[in-house]
């Protein structure tokens, strides 16, 4: 329950009051500062609690940002003011001092407005939604009342509210295609009270029927896919409009928009592989090398994000050229589009796989991703060339996160720290390179069952280590995630294929899955300001050095058919662990009130 405290004179013909009602606030009334101290001292400290002055004229829309956003622990516009939970204290004392001081003194005649000018002075955050042209005011007389009235005929509250429920920045098959009309579907799905948690589970059953669709090999399964997946995406998109629409935010939410995208285009990997094998023609490898090449692109994206994401002097002369290059609005949409972002992606799977074969699908699938990977990761290693920026010791956290070092390279790490100071400061993605290199390379030029890719291993987690030795604060540092997610899923896919048999393949699919589940986990725990997994999680499983060890050890030991059974355990064992894990703290993050937030996601 959430309760307004209404200060001031009613004016007549207001409808304040049956606003405030309709957006679920429990009405109190005050006639002074004080009763409205008295008022909100009684209002349980687990609940919102509002006040808003009885002359408010505006949209119910303004009304809506400003008071039910439930992101934000205070947010006001004129003439109202809220509090959640975490930001009640700072409300109250705002009120008590603006009591003690004879609350009439100051400029400003609105009691809220007076409150919000009290917290900005405290320097405290208060978030003030863009309201853009509805309409938000106090008017001081009869005259402005009327012309505020006006204003607030002038301007169609729902087709604003419409328009601002779709991502600003979007791809143009999603801008175009989908938001022209997915934006409806939100509405309609909020009139009849369903949330977005439901709609984006309803994405993923269509997603993974899609998936079924397609691995019966047919070609009507096949068109039915395609039209599921598109359908999947139409869905996906409402989510995140139904949220905007209805200010439905919640941590679990943004996590389960975020993985099930993941878990939705990775089931439809599987289940076009799963077609194609029926038809028999076997699509394993590129199954799985479509995975690993879209995940090391996303980690690019989150690790360079994390690295800049609170640097200072954080300027280039390449960021200066792509602000220039959005200013000419063509180049603004080619640009986002040879990026493949995921409507152009998923676009392009579903007409493949209705026209075409699984085989074609996943060629077109890498071939365009590894151009889009290439574009991006050229411009943002250009980008941390020539920027003069001081990355924080937050940024090196993160990243060292994301590196998801196990026990073997943090050892190798605390023992290497004194030799690690005197490299340059450049050589941490080179060392991290030259083992990744060595450990791929060596799994696929060497035969099936040999000693040498697990002595490449081993010095894969000794260059591992050497290469976190020291902060990752360097220029090019976060690309060392990245070469880690390259070498583990790498050398697994090379020496599942070297064993050439049926199912091992598959099998690989599984444990990168799951490992993949797990660095997006952790991507997402560091931008809910969670902190990373827990250590015994990066213990348990491994690490990336350690799992990378174990699958060249279990090559070395044992026959093609023996690993095709362990390669299936371990798949087995580390999904268990990683998803009992994420399930129980996102859970529990969002039964525990963790601050709502609503991840608006890459394009990619």
């Amino acid at each position: 329950m959430s309760t307004a405290i209404l200060t001031g004179q009613p004016v007549p013909g207001s409808s304040i009051e049956a606003d405030l009602r309709s957006l679920g606030f429990d009405l109190r009334i005050a006639a002074d500062a004080a009763e409205a101290e008295t008022l909100l001292a009684e209002v349980p400290g687990d609940q919102r609690v509002a006040l808003v002055d009885a002359r408010f004229v505006g949209h119910m829309h303004a009304l809506r940002l400003g008071l039910t956003d439930p992101r934000f622990p205070l947010a006001g516009i004129p003439g109202a003011v809220t509090a959640q939970p975490a930001g009640r204290q700072a409300l109250t004392r705002a009120m008590a001092r603006e009591n003690s001081a004879g609350g009439g003194t100051t400029l400003v005649d609105s009691l809220a407005d007076r409150i919000l000018t009290a917290l900005d002075a405290d320097g405290t955050g208060v978030h003030r939604p863009e309201l853009g042209s509805l309409v938000a005011a106090v008017p001081a007389d009869p005259q402005a009342r009327n012309e505020a009235r006006q204003a607030v005929a002038d301007v169609d509250d729902e087709a604003v509210r419409l328009k601002s429920a779709v991502k600003a920045r979007d791809g143009f098959f999603t801008t175009y295609c989908i938001s022209p009309y997915s934006r409806y579907i939100a509405r309609w799905c909020a009139r009849r009270g369903l949330t977005p948690n439901q709609v984006t589970t309803a994405s993923l059953l269509t997603a993974l029927i899609a998936a079924a669709c397609a691995a019966t090999g047919t070609r009507g399964g096949f068109v039915a896919a395609g039209v599921l997946l598109i359908a999947s995406f139409v869905l996906d998109c409402t989510d995140g409009q139904l949220a905007r629409y209805s200010l439905q935010y919640s941590t679990l939410g943004a996590w389960l928009d975020a993985t099930f995208d993941r878990a939705k285009e990775y089931a439809y990997y599987a289940g076009l592989a799963l077609g194609a094998a029926r038809g028999g023609d076997d699509v394993w490898a590129l199954a799985l090398g479509a995975m690993v090449l879209q995940t090391c692109r996303h980690v690019v994206d989150f690790s360079f994000n994390e690295a800049n994401h609170d640097a200072t002097a954080n300027t280039s002369p390449t960021a200066a050229l792509s602000d220039k290059l959005d200013s000419v609005g063509w180049t603004v949409w080619v640009r986002r589009m040879i990026v493949l972002p995921i409507g152009e992606r998923w676009a392009m799977i579903a007409v493949l796989t209705a026209v075409t074969t699984p085989r074609i699908t996943f060629y077109a699938l890498l071939i365009g991703c590894a151009f889009a990977a290439t574009y991006t990761t050229a411009g943002r290693v250009l980008r941390s060339l020539t920027r003069k920026a001081r990355r924080t010791d937050r940024a090196a956290g993160a990243l060292a996160d994301l590196a998801d070092s196990g026990p073997l390279a943090q050892g190798f790490a605390e023992a290497l720290k004194k030799p690690a100071r005197r490299l340059p400061g450049f050589t941490a993605p080179v060392i991290a390179l030259l083992g990744a290199l060595a450990v791929a390379l060596t799994a696929a030029l060497t035969d099936f069952g040999g000693p040498w890719p697990v002595v490449a291993a081993l010095g894969y987690a000794l260059t591992s280590g050497l290469a976190i030795a020291r902060p990752l604060k360097g220029a090019l540092d976060w690309l060392v995630p990245p070469i880690f997610r390259a070498a583990e899923y790498g050398t697994v896919l090379v020496l599942a294929a070297k064993a050439d048999l049926n199912g091992a393949l598959p099998a690989a699919f599984g444990l990168v899955a799951a490992v993949a589940y797990h660095h997006y986990d952790t991507v997402y725990r560091i931008r809910g300001d969670a902190g990373a997994p827990p250590a015994w999680l990066v213990r348990s499983i491994g690490g990336h050095e350690g799992r990378t060890l174990l699958v060249t050890v279990l090559v070395a030991l044992l026959t093609a058919s023996q690993f095709k059974v362990a390669l299936t355990a371990l798949a087995v064992a580390v999904a268990l662990v990683v998803l009992v894990e994420s399930i129980r703290f996102w859970v529990g993050a969002h039964q525990g009130g963790a601050p709502a937030v609503h991840d608006e996601g890459e394009t990619a």
